[in-house]
């Protein structure tokens, strides 16, 4: 028995080295590393339809499409829209199988505000079994069309145009046609930004009030909720310390009866007509207030109170209130300056 024990030991020893060897091949070939797949380069192309001379009319919108290859399952691209050169929103793009190795893409971009536009598509590549390389689109570019408006024109581009303006803080009336509201607004705009004291809304003008040109910058922030009526622009404006938030135009005192300059604080308030044929008067000195009144012309006009249009004097009588401070200032006799980057007003009118 011992000596058949001795020959299992002698055996095991002679059959412990082949196996050793065995393994150690079968665990050098398990850890040498596979070389990952190469990368293939991947196309991406795409164009821009629903222009018209590279341009696209404000309130449109611009479509975006095109193809990828090779195309893989759950491939995405990424969209980047510029506006004036900077950025202003992105997006991913799903990819559908088309034909062969491709897959393609279509997005729609509106266009709400004025400006310059470019779009730009990149893919990021693909990792795993069948990586891709990265590629991206040149940047595509158009512009803006412009129409002019007129009084009683109704659609998406007079909507469009009428937010733009309350953007501004000037208050045309919620609705899509050109009405008598938004005619005061666009005259209070044109007053502010020393343009022709009309109602009119030219290409320029639409132009300028879509890209957000010609807001009133406070002059009084320290006053918090308060008035003010920079009188050689003959408007009046409501504001929340910086923030302008309504805007009207005004006619201020003549030049034999002008108005009082200074801070002054609401102290008065009386509603209606009353016997000489002020409409809803809020009094912030002696005899001054503002009120609505019959005449409203594009010139100093009163007896020194900044008079305003009766439709719009309800919502002006609900702004102002009791202590609330107004200041008025400026040479409202002298010309106005222009706009710096417009021509002369008889362009426009």
């Amino acid at each position: 028995m011992e000596k058949m024990k001795g020959r299992e030991v002698h055996l095991s020893k002679r059959l412990a080295t082949p196996l050793a060897v065995a393994l150690l091949g079968f665990a050098s070939i398990a850890i040498v590393p596979t070389a990952a797949p190469a990368a293939e380069p991947s196309v991406i192309q795409a164009g821009t339809y629903g222009l018209k001379g590279g341009t696209v009319r404000i309130m449109g919108e611009v479509t975006v499409a095109g193809s990828l290859a090779p195309w893989r399952p759950d491939q995405r691209v990424r969209l980047f829209v510029f506006r004036n050169g900077r950025q202003i929103s992105t997006r991913l793009l799903s990819t559908t199988k088309g034909s062969g190795e491709w897959g393609t893409f279509r997005t729609a971009i509106p266009v709400r505000v004025g400006g310059r536009y470019a779009a730009q598509l990149r893919y990021y590549g693909h990792a795993g079994v069948d990586p891709l390389l990265p590629s991206a689109t040149p940047r595509m570019r158009w512009g803006i069309r412009y129409p002019d408006l007129r009084a009683g024109q109704c659609g998406p581009v007079v909507e469009g145009f009428r937010k733009a303006l309350n953007r501004m803080a000037f208050v045309p009336a919620r609705s899509r046609c050109f009405n008598g509201k938004l005619e005061r607004a666009v005259l209070a705009y044109r007053k502010l930004n020393g343009l022709g004291r009309s109602a009119r809304a030219g290409k320029r003008i639409v132009k300028r009030v879509f890209s957000l040109k010609g807001r009133y910058r406070v002059r009084r922030p320290d006053l918090g909720n308060h008035v003010e009526a920079p009188l050689s622009r003959q408007v009046m404006v409501f504001a929340k310390g910086r923030k302008p938030y309504a805007i009207f135009p005004i006619a201020s005192g003549a030049p034999a009866t002008p108005t009082i300059l200074g801070v002054y604080s609401f102290y008065r308030k009386d509603p209606g007509y009353n016997a000489i044929g002020m409409y809803y008067s809020s009094y912030f000195i002696r005899g001054y207030a503002i009120h609505g009144y019959k005449s409203v012309p594009n010139y100093p006009a009163s007896h020194g109170c900044l008079r305003t249009f009766i439709a719009d004097q309800p919502r002006i009588y609900d702004l102002t209130e009791i202590g609330m401070p107004i200041y008025t200032f400026g040479n409202a006799f002298v010309p106005f300056r222009l706009a710096p980057d417009l021509p002369d007003p008889a362009d426009f009118d």
